[in-house]
Parts: structure tokens; C-alpha cells; sequence
């Protein structure tokens, strides 16, 4: 288990578009292991390889269902809208009222170069299109209507 730094907003590589994965190597997937244990550490959601400092299309969520590795996603349908609050592990303490798709679909490949369709709805689909997001250099902050507000954590743990 190796946890990689997450770089915040502000840092340059988070603006920058993601490359794709050509082949499945064991760095490859050393790195998936990696920002799986890092967004785990983090008690994140979802997890870009931009936001670890590496420029590859590979993207893992985890909403409570078990992990989900999405190398070279693209997303091939969304419907509905939802608004809610979202965060970021890139920008720490923030939250912004966001809305995305109710229902995301994505295609991509496993880790094991396998591809796979993956679907959601609610929380998976938003998601889905915040890490896709990260894959092209846009971060949540783009999207937020009004303005970013500071969580409290202190306040979420009483409740």
C-alpha cells in the first residue's frame, strides 16, 4: 500500500488533460492500487490519477457499493438533472451547490484492459462526471452555483 499526495486546487496539473492508457503494465497498476488506498485514506468517493500528479484517462469511485476502475472512460449518455452539494478531495474543506446528470453512463476499460459499461444514478452518476471532469482539467469549482462554502466536519459528526 503506497498513498500518494493529492494535489490541490492552485497546483497546474490538475488543468491539464489526461492521456490514455495505451497498454496495462504492472505500474499501471501499481498506481490504481495506490489511488485506491489514497481516496480510502481520504474517505473520498472518487479518485482522478491527475489529482495523484500523473496524467493517464484512469478514474476510481467507490459510493459504499465497492471499488470501480474506469481507465479511459467516456461518458455515452446522462438524462435527468440533480442539484446538490458536492466536494472535492483537491480542494479540502469546500463545498458547492453543483448540478450534474441524474443518470450517467460510462464506457471504459477494467484494470485488466477488460472494457466495461458502468452505470448509475444519484451519487454514482454525479460521480462519474466530476472524475470524468478531473480527466480533462476541470475541477467541481467550475460548476458551483453561487459561491464554495467551508465545511464544518465538526457539525456533520454530531448529527
Amino acid at each position: 500500500m503506497a498513498l500518494r499526495n493529492i494535489r490541490k486546487m492552485g497546483d497546474n496539473i490538475l488543468t491539464k488533460t489526461c492521456r490514455p492508457v495505451e497498454e496495462m503494465t504492472p505500474r499501471i497498476k501499481e498506481l490504481i492500487q495506490d489511488m485506491l488506498d489514497t481516496m480510502y485514506e481520504s474517505y473520498g468517493v472518487g479518485l482522478a490519477a491527475s489529482q495523484v500528479g500523473v496524467l493517464k484517462r484512469i478514474v476510481v469511485i467507490d459510493i459504499g457499493e465497492g471499488p470501480v476502475v474506469l481507465v479511459n472512460p467516456e461518458i455515452v449518455e446522462t438524462s435527468g438533472e440533480q442539484t446538490g452539494d458536492e466536494g472535492c478531495l483537491s480542494v479540502p474543506g469546500k463545498t458547492g451547490t453543483v448540478t450534474r446528470p441524474m443518470y450517467a453512463k460510462v464506457q471504459a476499460f477494467d484494470e485488466n484492459m477488460e472494457p466495461v459499461t458502468v452505470e448509475g444514478e444519484g451519487l454514482m452518476a454525479r460521480a462519474i462526471c466530476h472524475e470524468c471532469d478531473h480527466l480533462d482539467g476541470v475541477l467541481y469549482v467550475e460548476h458551483v452555483e453561487g459561491e464554495l462554502r467551508d465545511v464544518n466536519y465538526e457539525e456533520d459528526e454530531e448529527e
